[in-house]
């Protein structure tokens, strides 16, 4: 019968305790932001003709196969420092000064929202588009080889149109806005 090891109190010897201190900076793990900071840190050095597309590909891949900080620092080790960095973002704080917008851009937004405010309007209209064009297509087949080809176009105008109508059912398209 074994007996568990007493601890320091009962006359046994003392346990390590654990370390309370933080881990190194480069040892704490990285997540999404960090892992896009560093590739697209690799994509600046490509535009600016410091790295091949080739090792690009290779650091990317090694980017996203890293797990802590100090398994990006290799990486980008032979690379200047960037630029600018990008600006650390900003949470529960008051939104920055606002900026005013040129004249000449504040005219255009109302006829920009008049045209492509409605984006349903816009998908349906796409979708008849190329719901035609394969109509077109399936008749031009089935007169040309003298009988009645397979309906192929469903596929096509059944999927995407459900999509949109489920879209068009939830999206309140046709109700008053609320102002």
């Amino acid at each position: 019968m074994t007996h568990p090891d007493p601890g320091p109190d009962q006359g046994g010897p003392a346990q390590p305790a654990q370390a309370s201190t933080p881990a190194p900076a480069l040892q704490i793990r990285i997540g999404t932001a960090e892992r896009e900071a560093a590739v697209e840190r690799l994509h600046t050095a490509v535009g600016e003709g410091r790295l091949d597309v080739a090792e690009f590909d290779e650091r990317v891949a090694q980017v996203y196969v890293a797990r802590t900080a100090g398994d990006l620092v290799p990486i980008t080790a032979d690379l200047p420092p960037a630029a600018r960095p990008a600006p650390a973002p900003r949470t529960g704080a008051a939104p920055g000064p606002r900026v005013p917008v040129p004249q000449s851009t504040a005219a255009r937004v109302p006829a920009a929202r008049q045209r492509g405010g409605n984006w349903l309007f816009w998908a349906w209209r796409v979708w008849a588009t190329a719901v035609t064009i394969n109509l077109v297509i399936w008749l031009a087949v089935s007169l040309s080889s003298g009988d009645w080809v397979y309906f192929w176009p469903m596929w096509v105008a059944g999927p995407w149109g459900a999509v949109l109508l489920v879209n068009t059912a939830f999206s309140g398209a046709g109700r008053p806005r609320r102002r």
